[in-house]
């Protein structure tokens, strides 16, 4: 299976930098959360592992390989970044049928992973009428579509009711156990905290702490995970500038 190697990853967008010269390994047979606030960095980062944006300096390889230079990307990497690129008047059966013939899948294998994300009863229905959490399971599907050995899901929870969150929780606990390797991003850490086995923590683009959530959860034994987050990723704040009494 694919390890994921990102290696002083660099994004600057003219004097804001985005991300700062980023080192972590995801390894393969285990969900590593990636954790950060809205801004931290955090989909910049996963959108530049999968090609869609050029880093300014450094590498982020899957398998010792860049994306683009993967073969069979479909098969290889499983990616969720936005749900809502779907073309609203087609159904939901159709938008993967759309990207499962490109990529020279089955139509068998559409059906297998509509049931797979819960979606067999809408298969038929217009994307552009699906809800929020819809869409999100949609998404997952295209991600499952190629049975690949490597998870790239960003902010997979989003619109979920709990009921789906659960699930969701099982179905990457799942994926790892195969052996896959999971890369999954949350801005919120105790959310992740019950599926993940190691976490990343950024903040302002930058690595703050990689960890088992294990360790991290000892850490925050006689306080809560939320606290040892926000004590991670705390800004120092500067001193008050001293009045001009002249």
């Amino acid at each position: 299976m694919a390890v994921i190697e990102l290696n002083r990853l660099t994004k600057t967008y003219g004097r804001t930098t985005a991300v700062a010269e980023l080192t972590l390994t995801v390894p393969p047979g285990r969900v590593t959360g990636f954790v950060g606030a809205n801004g931290a960095g955090k989909s910049t980062t996963m959108r530049m592992l999968l090609g869609l944006t050029r880093p300014s300096s450094g590498t982020a390889l899957i398998g010792g390989k860049q994306y683009r230079d993967l073969g069979n990307r479909t098969r290889s990497v499983g990616a969720m970044v936005d749900p809502n690129v779907f073309h609203p008047n087609r159904s939901g059966r159709n938008a993967l049928r759309v990207i499962a013939r490109a990529a020279t899948i089955r139509d068998e294998r559409v059906d297998d992973v509509l049931g797979q994300v819960g979606l067999s009863d809408a298969a038929s229905r217009r994307a552009g009428g699906y809800s929020m959490g819809m869409r999100q399971r949609l998404a997952l599907a295209v991600a499952l579509l190629g049975d690949p050995e490597t998870l790239v899901l960003d902010e997979p929870a989003n619109g979920l009711d709990p009921q789906g969150v659960h699930w969701l929780r099982g179905l990457i606990r799942h994926m790892a156990a195969e052996g896959r390797t999971v890369f999954v991003s949350s801005h919120q850490l105790a959310e992740l905290a019950q599926t993940v086995d190691d976490v990343v923590v950024i903040a302002e683009g930058r690595l703050v702490t990689q960890q088992s959530i294990a360790d991290l959860v000892r850490e925050a034994d006689r306080t809560s995970l939320e606290d040892v987050y926000l004590r991670l990723t705390a800004t120092p704040l500067l001193p008050p500038t001293p009045k001009d009494r002249s």
